[in-house]
């Protein structure tokens, strides 16, 4: 056992067994943006996750003008149980308000604008936004 050494420790073996960013977070990460998208139809992301986001948001939009229970089911495995209000959650502001808003548009549901770099890190910002 002493032979293994320190594990999760850097040095001379770097990091060993230490588990990555993987699929699961990510696809959690975008669950939890797409969400705050509908409530507060903006959200300031990092352009690396910018275009998964806004392809998301852009089928929850097109599932909400379809409007069928297939369709709400389908959103409700992707949104968060949040509430966008006092008595309505994320999917019912969806189907009820944002859904039929685009009902005579064909895509291109959401806007990126370029912001400023994040302060910390120098990372490019896009605001994402509802059209």
């Amino acid at each position: 056992m002493a032979r293994e050494g320190r594990k999760n420790v850097h040095g001379k073996a770097g990091v060993r067994f230490k588990a990555g960013y993987t699929k699961s977070k990510h696809e959690n990460k975008l669950r939890t943006l797409v969400t705050d998208l509908i409530i507060h139809e903006r959200v300031t992301v990092t352009s690396g996750v910018a275009q998964d986001l806004k392809s998301k948001a852009d089928h929850l939009v097109t599932l909400a003008k379809r409007g069928d229970l297939h369709a709400r089911r389908q959103a409700a495995s992707v949104l968060r149980d949040i509430k966008a209000d006092e008595n309505r959650s994320a999917l019912d502001k969806l189907f009820a308000e944002i859904g039929p808003r685009y009902a005579a548009r064909n895509g291109g549901y959401t806007r990126a604008i370029k912001a400023n770099n994040r302060r910390g890190d120098n990372a490019q910002m896009v605001i994402i936004e509802l059209v």
